[in-house]
């Protein structure tokens, strides 16, 4: 890994280490300091002139000083003469914000995405954007990951024999649908409606779910009101065991206190994409690392490699 330069904020500096410990590279010092004013600066105190420069940053909350911070940073490697500027984003918070479902509301996805083109970013490693065509609201190269190999290998260790998996909307349902494949069990989804951030209905699951143990798969929870809908929508279908399971655990306004209090669930599965703080953590919690195929994904395109050919479905 010659000629690479990893450097991260302050969203998440323990999975910004555990990934330079796959990738046998340190972890290089960043500092980020506030003036009297309220404005952020930011100093990489390692050399990036002509190097293949790394930028670890989910936009997790505070989303916006995180975000500017990493403007910060990209603009700061540009100036420095890096060679490349690669951001390493797990989390795209704007990703929600993907189309005009409203009359002048903003596209925060397509928004953002050229603010990161325009601070110096030359390419994007994500992982499980909230649906496919922010992909194309970048006009950089994107490698989009997704963690279902990771989450599939820790229900492996239980008897899928009954089970389905479930999301819990049509939007999901692709992603659901290969999640079953890996795990060889079928799949339902539920027919939602929203009506704002915190206030959904889902009419119906479409899908065998009666007597079945049930795995709710959704890309990411933050209030946990689809999840809770959904729940419902399940219970009244007679289903069996729940487990829950999101690559980006948010999990705000007590969102986990809300889902580990149900009694039928028996697990909530994430992953480190996004930091919980340790007071958050309730006991059905568990959180599985995505450090080791965000290394992998790094260093592959340090080497000018295949990532797709790693990320595809078996």
């Amino acid at each position: 890994m010659r000629d690479i330069a990893v450097f991260t904020g302050t969203a998440h500096p323990e999975l910004a280490a555990e990934i330079c410990t796959h990738l046998g590279t340190p972890l290089l010092p960043t500092r980020v300091q506030r003036f009297a004013n309220d404005c952020l600066e930011v100093q990489l105190q390692a050399n990036c002139r002509e190097r293949d420069v790394f930028i670890i940053q989910p936009l997790v909350p505070p989303v916006q000083e995180n975000l500017v911070e990493l403007l910060l940073m990209l603009d700061a490697a540009r100036g420095a003469s890096a060679a490349r500027t690669t951001v390493v984003m797990p989390h795209y918070a704007y990703a929600r914000s993907d189309k005009k479902d409203a009359p002048r509301i903003s596209i925060g996805a397509r928004l953002v995405a050229d603010l990161l083109v325009t601070a110096g970013a030359n390419r994007v490693l994500a992982m499980t954007l909230h649906s496919p065509q922010v992909h194309g609201f970048f006009s950089i190269p994107v490698d989009h990951l997704h963690a279902l190999r990771e989450l599939a290998a820790h229900f492996k260790q239980y008897d899928l024999g009954n089970t389905v998996v479930v999301s819990p909307d049509l939007g999901n349902a692709k992603e659901a649908a290969h999640f079953a494949r890996i795990l060889g069990v079928p799949v339902a989804a539920g027919a939602k409606q929203r009506f704002a951030d915190d206030k959904v209905h889902i009419s119906a699951v479409i899908g065998q779910v009666r007597g079945k143990d049930v795995i709710v798969l959704d890309d990411e929870i933050a209030k946990g009101s689809t999840v809770v809908e959904l729940l419902d929508r399940l219970r009244e279908r007679e289903s069996g065991t729940i487990r829950v399971a999101c690559t980006h655990g948010l999990f705000s306004d007590g969102a986990l206190e809300r889902l580990g209090a149900e009694p039928d669930v028996l697990e909530i599965v994430c992953t480190n994409t996004v930091p919980i703080a340790a007071e958050k953590h309730v006991p059905k919690l568990k959180v599985l690392s995505v450090a080791r195929p965000l290394a992998e994904a790094m260093r592959r395109i340090h080497n000018g490699e295949s990532v797709s050919t790693l990320f595809e479905a078996p």
